[in-house]
């Protein structure tokens, strides 16, 4: 493993630098104003090319360095950082210890990991991995957030449980998220009852039978995309 300082990682990534990349970006992540994602600076650079610098780096950098990074207006400084951060936090296996530090120093950050896809690659990972053994007390603590992002992390968080077809924690978050406002949250709650319908069909159609006519549009489209199509038009005319 090539060890590479932080100042390095950061001279990496401004060598990619991809202007015209960086503009569909930003209109991407909605980083006008008043948007979820006002303020974000992008370099331009692929998650391809992110992830074989994150490879190159992860197990060299510290969590002082991944705190500078995660601290950092560039969107893609953030993401190699969480990359790194899960990285590291595999890496740790049976070391319960360093899986609580990097717990927490992900709690601490919450607030950093503040678009979308820094939440998706990152939230299943560490905070629902430890809250598979920890207990979902911290999971139902994020979905009571006022905060957008902690709550996207808090549903996106129990797919570590789905995928273990567990799936009553991401059943009552979805419940607790069902009248949220923001369409981010309709996506991914709508996300994570498709992906329990992939393992469970009926365990979905029983939370959808008293549920689909009154949750937003956005959320049961995402929920039934795999139906069959002329099952999926009667939920839709709400004919079920």
């Amino acid at each position: 493993m090539i060890n590479m300082s932080l100042n390095e990682l950061k001279l990496d990534l401004k060598n990619l630098t991809n202007p015209e990349r960086a503009e569909k970006s930003k209109r991407y992540f909605k980083t006008g104003k008043g948007q979820y994602g006002e303020g974000d600076v992008f370099l331009g650079i692929s998650n391809p090319q992110i992830r074989a610098i994150a490879k190159k780096n992860y197990s060299e950098l510290s969590l002082k360095d991944i705190q500078e990074l995660l601290n950092d207006k560039i969107h893609e400084y953030r993401l190699i950082a969480l990359i790194m951060l899960v990285e590291k936090y595999k890496k740790a296996k049976k070391d319960k210890f360093k899986k609580l530090e990097i717990f927490e120093f992900y709690m601490k950050n919450t607030k950093r990991i503040n678009n979308w896809d820094l939440v998706d690659l990152s939230a299943p990972n560490i905070v629902g991995d430890y809250s598979l053994k920890d207990g979902t007390h911290v999971i139902r603590f994020l979905a009571k957030s006022e905060n957008l992002w902690e709550k996207r992390i808090a549903i996106l968080a129990t797919f570590a449980f789905i995928k273990k077809r567990n799936f009553g924690e991401s059943l009552f978050i979805a419940d607790s998220l069902m009248n949220d406002e923001h369409d981010l949250i309709h996506k991914a709650v709508g996300w994570m009852l498709r992906e329990i319908g992939k393992r469970n069909l009926p365990v979905l159609e029983l939370f959808l039978s008293t549920r689909y006519k009154k949750m937003p549009r956005t959320m049961l489209r995402y929920a039934i995309e795999k139906f069959p199509e002329e099952k999926r038009k009667k939920y839709l005319k709400g004919e079920i």
